[in-house]
């Protein structure tokens, strides 16, 4: 888990209680399509399997999620977005999440789906397969 006073993993420069944190802990709702996409990578960073699974599409969302604990998530690039917005329903996120396992280093390259239901954005899954590099 983060601590206070260190960025949020989700590579913006606020540290993760005001930042991603809030959406974890319930405190807020990411506004953005974007937001979403930052704070589910912080939750796959500090091991957050409920928040992850509570912003997953119902119809996508799978009935258990078990995190392999030697994955370390070190590092988000947005690529692009598109749509996704405060007044949108529907939005796609580019993305490279990158990991470290063991000795190795790689990254995730995904293009992803969101959509808005009942007013908090949720991620429906991959528009084509994810790369891992």
């Amino acid at each position: 888990m983060p601590t206070p006073a260190l960025p949020c993993p989700c590579g913006l420069p606020a540290a993760y209680p005001q930042c991603c944190g809030r959406f974890h802990s319930g405190a807020g709702q990411a506004p953005t399509a974007e937001r979403l996409m930052r704070s589910r990578f912080s939750a796959f960073a500090v091991g957050d399997t409920a928040y992850l699974l509570r912003s997953w599409h119902p119809s996508t969302r799978p009935g258990r999620l078990d995190l392999d604990p030697e994955q370390r998530w070190e590092r988000l690039e947005i690529l692009s977005t598109e749509r996704g917005g405060v007044f949108e329903t529907q939005g796609l996120v580019e993305f490279r999440a990158h990991y470290r396992e063991g000795g190795h280093t790689g990254s995730l390259h995904e293009h992803s789906a969101f959509s808005r239901e009942g007013g908090a954005w949720v991620y429906i899954g991959p528009l084509s397969p994810v790369d891992f590099d």
